[in-house]
């Protein structure tokens, strides 16, 4: 387990609200630097998270990750202005109300939880390789286990729809397949990936209309913890005793089993063309 934490640096994609915002100010309260890469804005009256961007330890890049334009500029500018990275959370996502899809044509759920963490995690390799901590986390879920079939042709476009376990739930088990697919190739660059679940968390924002099933909502509210907790089972799954469990999936901090893990290579393979043939063709 890693003590001394200060002067390291980690990316955390979705920082911005939720989970990823309550790991960004648990990193930074522990001086680390932290590069965030958000869709949305930071909240302008959170005076430590303000002042960590004034101070320079908080550096921010904006862009819709599911624009493969946007993720473009927001990556080179990383890449341009980024020294290294020690520890890459793949964090960004979210359940939505209905079918939506990229601009790229791809199920919305599919291009944000599955086909840009690998993209973001390829562009961003060669900062890994200059940390010393050479870690990347995905943010996963325990949804899944609901999943009785999956099939990774229908992940682009899928003909049913469920909010929280259909395209949300397949989606982020797609991205704990490629991440348990691509570990063995990474092991000799000494670069170890992972996946996690942050359990239930109350991420609920007033005005935000998300994808929860009704009976979800009063639970979630009422029961669930808030997201410090998500945000601590990340932070262990990247820095914790499971520190060395190459392409693990976590669930409350243990490792567990993954389902339909035949697919991996699949998924995998898919996400890689997508990022070969289309994402690296952008002018």
């Amino acid at each position: 387990m890693l003590t001394n934490r200060e002067g390291y640096t980690a990316l955390i994609t979705g920082a911005s609200s939720g989970i990823g915002l309550e790991l960004a100010r648990r990193l930074l309260s522990e001086g680390w630097h932290v590069i965030a890469l958000n869709r949305s804005a930071f909240p302008s009256d959170d005076s430590a998270i303000q002042g960590a961007v004034r101070g320079g330890n908080l550096r921010v890049y904006q862009a819709d990750m599911t624009d493969f334009r946007q993720l473009k500029q927001a990556l080179q500018a990383i890449q341009a202005q980024e020294t290294r990275i020690d520890v890459l959370f793949n964090n960004a996502g979210g359940s939505l109300k209905e079918l939506r899809y990229s601009k790229q044509g791809r199920e919305l759920h599919y291009e944000l939880q599955t086909v840009a963490p690998y993209i973001v995690f390829m562009e961003l390799k060669e900062l890994l390789l200059k940390g010393a901590l050479r870690t990347v986390v995905g943010t996963s879920t325990s949804a899944f286990a609901t999943l009785r079939s999956f099939d990774p042709e229908m992940l682009e476009r899928p003909v049913k729809f469920r909010k929280l376990f259909g395209p949300y739930s397949s989606t982020k088990l797609a991205l704990s397949l490629w991440t348990r697919a691509i570990a063995p190739q990474l092991e000799p660059e000494g670069i170890t990936v992972r996946s996690a679940d942050p359990g239930g968390n109350n991420t609920i924002r007033q005005g935000n209309s998300s994808g929860l099933p009704f009976y979800l909502r009063p639970v979630m509210k009422l029961l669930f913890p808030p997201p410090t907790r998500g945000a601590a089972l990340l932070y262990e799954a990247a820095l914790g005793r499971q520190a060395g469990s190459n392409g693990a999936y976590l669930k409350q901090g243990k490792v567990s089993e993954l389902k339909y893990t035949e697919y991996g290579r699949r998924v995998l393979d898919k996400v890689d063309a997508i990022y070969k043939q289309e994402y690296r063709q952008l002018a």
